[in-house]
């Protein structure tokens, strides 16, 4: 034992994958190619068909590959469970019902129509049946991963290509845990008996009791649970001061690997148990600050999946037989590609849009491997065929940045059409990002409402998000002082952000944050006094209210007037007090700036 952690064997793959992580994927980066492709190239440079293949003429390169992949797959079967979590938190019920249309029609119709078009295809091949209908379904997902990294990339996620594309991903994440458990059906079917008779497709369904139990009980035990357990870690993590934030990572990785365990407990998946509980998770206060603890873990664990799939890569397979392998995954892709544009275009997607939707969504996606690899371990997919058509389906998905390039060279040859307004809008977002929703922050909110406008809300503290949330008013717990959750509440698009907190430090750190992410942003924040409003306006805001400021000039000029104090002088003196502020807050105001007078103060006292 002593010998083996002097070595740090037991440790080498993980060391060489978090290397490849560190160089490869930064690399990938800089000449824009998706950080999935820099995953996927890695494991096949690094696995034992890559590097490996020359460690006998040269030993030093075994410390440079990955030489048993079992190690990785744990890690590799938390990335997809990550994934499906981070895929459940966003499936909200307010964008399932905005994108319903395309996600319903055009996505489900695109799952079954591909599925059963690359079912007959294999069952011409020599397929069975069960064989051939989990290969259909597996290969008829395409990749979240890589293709909305590729279309954001080229700025095309908010025109209809996107719209079509993110509905469609949408459908077939939904899709994937109905396919698990048909594989299940499938494989106590195939198990029973050849016939499929209705006996047969019973007693196959009564196998899945114990996993509709398992479901159940996730469920109820994930409602009446997962919000107390936040807000008790959330109220831990304030009366620390913010530094506590590892409770609150050490709950949301507790959530997604214990409901994984629960799942596979159940006879599921752990990646279905994942989705669950983001689902649970989606509609609550805690699902933005959720969704930035996680997103760094799932971003490296996904990272060890598509390694796994690329030492999978078995070159020499590609070599033997390099028609069949590449023939397969152009069938594969050609087949998805023509009946995607054609239910695009049934759907009402403009041409230019679905040609580019069905390229991009044409290759195989990571689901594929989870599908396939589970109706290897149910018994019901051919090893030998199946691992070939995996193959096939790995080349394919190196192909989606080829092929956007290949949309963007039809695009402009194809005719353009007029943009028809969307049938299923976006989503509404805010029209203003409120931060800090106490007394000032609430009355902010109720007079944006009485004037009809839109707004969403962050607060910190964890009583004061769920007071708001039972009056109905969208409320999300986070620290808004982190950019990334403002991203996720959508400060690329909202027209004003408003900053009412009563700290004076984690106000300037939310402006300087949103300061960081848009030049443009019109930014009023509340301020302590006159010199926190000058340092505000330092910082960048649009407007600084300080709060003790124009209180003190109210209770003196009253003091003044009860006095016996002349009207006239009284408000002489608090127009010079206040055009002296104003001076000090222009100064203070960057110089691209100055020019924009100030609100800050009133500018005249009613009579």
């Amino acid at each position: 034992m002593a010998g083996a952690h002097g070595g740090g064997g037991e440790y080498k793959d993980l060391v060489v994958f978090l290397a490849a992580a560190g160089v490869v994927v930064p690399l990938f980066s800089r000449w824009k190619i998706s950080p999935v492709l820099g995953f996927l190239a890695a494991g096949v440079l690094l696995g034992p068909d890559g590097l490996g293949r020359f460690s006998d003429v040269l030993p030093w390169l075994s410390v440079l590959t990955i030489s048993d992949a079992e190690q990785l797959a744990q890690l590799s079967e938390l990335g997809v469970a990550f994934l499906l979590f981070m895929i459940g938190l966003e499936l909200s019920w307010d964008r399932l019902r905005a994108m319903r249309r395309l996600v319903f029609g055009l996505g489900m119709s695109q799952i079954a129509l591909c599925s059963a078009a690359l079912a007959a295809v294999f069952m011409l091949m020599g397929q069975p049946l069960a064989s051939a209908a989990v290969l259909g379904l597996g290969l008829s997902l395409s990749s979240t991963a890589v293709v909305l990294p590729v279309m954001a990339e080229r700025g095309r996620m908010k025109g209809a290509a996107g719209r079509a594309t993110f509905a469609t991903l949408l459908a077939q994440d939904l899709a994937v845990a109905p396919i698990l458990v048909s594989v299940t059906v499938l494989a106590a079917i195939a198990a029973g008996g050849t016939e499929m008779n209705a006996p047969a497709i019973g007693r196959a369904l009564l196998t899945l009791a114990p996993a509709a139990l398992g479901i159940a009980l996730l469920v109820v035990v994930g409602r009446l649970g997962l919000r107390p357990l936040f807000r008790s870690v959330a109220k831990s993590r304030a009366k620390g001061g913010g530094g506590q934030q590892e409770l609150f990572v050490a709950l949301c990785l507790l959530i997604v690997v214990g409901a994984g365990v629960a799942a596979e407990a159940a006879g599921l998946s752990m990646s279905l148990g994942a989705l669950i509980a983001g689902l649970l998770l989606a509609e609550t206060e805690y699902r933005r600050e959720i969704e930035v603890n996680i997103e760094p873990f799932k971003g490296l664990l996904l990272g060890v999946f598509f390694v796994g799939v690329g030492l999978g890569l078995d070159l020499d397979a590609v070599a033997a037989n390099p028609l069949g392998v590449f023939g397969v995954a152009l069938m594969l892709t050609a087949i998805k590609a023509g009946l995607i544009f054609g239910l695009a275009r049934l759907w009402g997607v403009p041409l230019r849009a679905a040609i580019e939707t069905a390229l991009l969504l044409g290759p195989a996606g990571e689901f594929a491997f989870v599908i396939l690899n589970t109706g290897l371990v149910e018994g019901i997919a051919d090893p030998g065929f199946t691992q070939g058509v995996l193959v096939s389906a790995t080349i394919s998905i190196f192909t989606v940045p080829l092929m956007a390039m290949i949309a963007e060279r039809l695009l402009k040859a194809a005719p353009a059409e007029p943009v028809p307004v969307p049938t299923d809008p976006a989503p509404q977002s805010g029209d203003v990002l409120i931060v800090g929703f106490g007394r000032v922050g609430h009355l902010v909110a109720e007079m944006l409402t009485e004037h009809g406008q839109r707004f969403i809300a962050v607060d910190s503290d964890v009583s004061t998000v769920a007071a708001a949330r039972r009056e109905g008013f969208d409320v999300s717990y986070g620290d808004a002082s982190r950019q990334e959750l403002l991203k996720l509440c959508g400060i690329d698009e909202v027209r004003a952000l408003v900053v009412t907190m009563d700290a004076p430090g984690k106000v300037d750190e939310v402006v300087l944050a949103a300061r960081a992410l848009r030049q443009d942003l019109p930014i009023i924040a509340r301020a302590r006094d006159d010199r926190h409003a000058a340092r505000l306006y330092a910082l960048g805001v649009t407007d600084a209210v300080p709060e003790t400021t124009e209180a003190s000039l109210q209770l003196a000029e009253n003091t003044l007037v009860d006095l016996g104090v002349p009207m006239g002088l009284v408000l002489a003196s608090i127009h010079e007090r206040r055009d002296r502020f104003r001076e000090v807050f222009q100064a203070a105001a960057p110089e691209d700036r100055r020019d924009r007078p100030t609100r800050a103060l009133r500018s005249r006292m009613p009579t």
